[in-house]
């Protein structure tokens, strides 16, 4: 009964994924929040645990999109190459840093973030592009921020990652690419260390892995990339400035309800 609960999940963050053009971590990390809160988790643990989880989620559901921008030729892998590094080091720092965070606490700041991209979106709010390309050093700091905030909020990091590179004067087609190939470094790294922060511990479900949460991860696995496809085909048919202020809509009522948790 679960396991079908988290296939349901899945296909539900799979076809608002699809639907929004966004990863699936804006939406994976507060259904599972509600979730297992009423499962009754320990609230120490069950936020970092809905992070982690997402985090491993991303790692499944990235792979289709790079190979689909890759078929197409629009990853830019030359910048991946420099960004990829920043990524991981920040993503360490990332899961260090939400290792020494509580759970409640967390959640507020995802709130903040949730909220904060619903003002981006309702408003189209964009950066201008200027005029040249990013540098190697620049990459590689942009990179280790980027990851160090994906590693705290769950996400693949395609929020932050497309405007910086858009404003780097990369266009949105290409910037959306090489975005999805930066999602896969920053969601292996990221399961890997909320695994290991949350190894030893006690208070966390049966069928844990550390911070990430078996049943939910293979459900949502199993399911959400199906039913992105869907969402993404469904998004054609949809106005995109309804799309957007519908999208921001769910996320200030979920970032609202995260503060006043």
């Amino acid at each position: 009964m679960e396991f079908a609960l988290y296939m349901l999940l899945g296909a539900a963050a799979g076809v608002l994924a699809g639907l929004f053009g966004v990863g699936g971590g804006l939406i994976i990390v507060p259904v599972l929040v509600f979730s297992f809160s009423a499962q009754g988790f320990a609230p120490d643990v069950l936020t970092h645990l809905a992070v982690g989880t997402s985090l491993a989620t991303i790692v499944f559901t990235s792979i289709n999109s790079i190979r689909e921008h890759h078929r197409r030729g629009a990853v830019q892998w030359q910048l991946f190459r420099w960004i990829a590094p920043g990524i991981l080091g920040g993503v360490v720092l990332g899961g260090a840093t939400a290792a020494l965070i509580n759970g409640p606490a967390l959640q507020k700041i995802i709130g903040v973030f949730a909220i904060c991209i619903a003002i981006q979106l309702a408003l189209n709010l964009s950066p201008k592009a200027t005029g040249r390309q990013p540098k190697p050093p620049e990459l590689m700091a942009a990179g280790s921020v980027i990851g160090w905030a994906s590693a705290i909020f769950g996400i693949g990091g395609g929020s932050l990652t497309v405007p910086f590179l858009v404003w780097r004067s990369v266009t949105i087609q290409k910037a959306v690419a090489t975005s999805a190939a930066c999602g896969f470094p920053i969601a292996l790294a990221g399961a890997i260390v909320f695994m290991v922060t949350g190894w030893q511990n006690s208070q966390l479900p049966e069928w844990s892995l550390g911070f990430v949460y078996l049943p939910a991860l293979f459900g949502i696995a199993l399911t959400s990339v199906f039913f992105a496809r869907f969402g993404a085909r469904l998004a054609h048919k949809l106005s995109p400035v309804l799309l957007k202020r519908l999208f921001a809509l769910l996320l200030t009522l979920v970032g609202l309800s995260f503060l006043l948790n």
